[in-house]
């Protein structure tokens, strides 16, 4: 009769053992991103812009941005009520205060449709500031959300469908036929099955969320655009590390993309309610690339894409660039085998 270390042996190979130990790790690896990301949210530097007479203006500035905590980031705007709603349509701002040197009511500009969140964290911080000077806020929203999008959530969770089908797809193609592609020919053929793959996602996802669910506004060929160069970015970003690592680059990619990505992406907190190391690492990340240009394209006419499309892109060109070098260094080391 084999003895139980024989039959445990048997039972579990040493590379389950490893893998297993590396699911416990990428798994305490989530919780500790995701309950660090929002156990605690408040807000740091809100870019708030200011506007108010000349001859308190500076001052006003001075006294919001020395709050305790350094909730708010002020900067005094020109131009008034109308240019301070440009710059937040144009994502310059988040947040604006318009002071009525008249009256003991001012008015806070928010964008519902960038994060419900910041916009109601932001109306309490200035409320409480306001009250300790005997002054009253009312809220104006210049970019509300959606009425089908709940707290200007849809763009998120979109944004993390397209991710999700991303790397899902790729880890699908690569272990049909093993992860690290035998040579060029069939790495280009995976890539090219990946493009198809993420055209489609990327219409699909846009007319669920748009036309069918009524959760999100904005131009379809515009969101599918940017669903196809989201799902492509992971997708190929996965290939590649499969590229490099075999299967453990599924894991890899899960931990780059779900771990680290979608708890700092600003989805239910957006980047000033998070902790700073999440604050640092989501714009440049898929899911955080994707969340900012969904909204953007929503609710803010398109304003302020070009830095999370340049993300997205860097991500998709480095995914083919290391894909293609590992399926050629491969047939290499074939090849000298040989």
């Amino acid at each position: 009769m084999p003895s139980f270390v024989q039959e445990l042996r048997s039972a579990v190979t040493g590379r389950a053992a490893i893998l297993v130990i590396g699911t416990l790790v990428l798994q305490l690896a989530f919780i500790a991103s995701y309950v660090g990301a929002f156990h605690s949210p408040r807000p740091r530097d809100v870019a708030l812009g200011v506007v108010a007479p000349q001859q308190i203006s500076g001052q006003l500035v001075q006294r919001l941005d020395g709050l305790p905590g350094d909730p708010l980031a002020p900067r005094a705007v020109d131009g008034g009520e109308a240019a301070a709603a440009r710059k937040i349509h144009n994502r310059d701002l988040d947040a604006a205060l318009i002071v009525d040197p008249r009256g003991t009511t001012d008015t806070l500009l928010v964008a519902s449709g960038a994060g419900a969140s910041l916009a109601q964290a932001t109306e309490a911080v200035l409320t409480r500031a306001e009250a300790a000077e005997g002054r009253k806020v009312r809220v104006k929203d210049v970019a509300p959300a959606a009425a089908g999008d709940a707290r200007g959530l849809t763009a998120f969770y979109l944004a993390v469908g397209w991710c999700v089908g991303g790397y899902l797809c790729a880890a699908i193609l690569a272990i049909s036929a093993g992860a690290r592609p035998a040579n060029s020919h069939r790495a280009v053929i995976r890539l090219g099955a990946l493009a198809l793959y993420a055209a489609a996602a990327g219409l699909f996802g846009a007319v669920i969320a748009g036309p069918v669910l009524d959760a999100l506004p904005g131009s379809i060929p515009g969101l599918w655009g940017l669903g196809a160069l989201v799902v492509f970015a992971v997708g190929a970003t996965t290939l590649a590390l499969q590229g490099l690592a075999g299967v453990v680059g599924i894991g890899l990619a899960i931990a780059i993309v779900v771990v680290l990505g979608n708890p700092s992406a600003g989805g239910a907190y957006p980047y000033p309610l998070l902790p700073p190391f999440w604050n640092a690492i989501g714009p440049a990340l898929p899911p955080g690339a994707g969340t900012w240009s969904a909204r953007s394209i929503a609710y803010f006419g398109g304003n302020g894409l070009a830095p999370s499309l340049l993300v997205l892109g860097a991500w998709a060109v480095a995914g083919v660039v290391v894909t293609m070098a590992c399926a050629v260094l491969k047939r290499q080391e074939k090849n000298s085998e040989e």
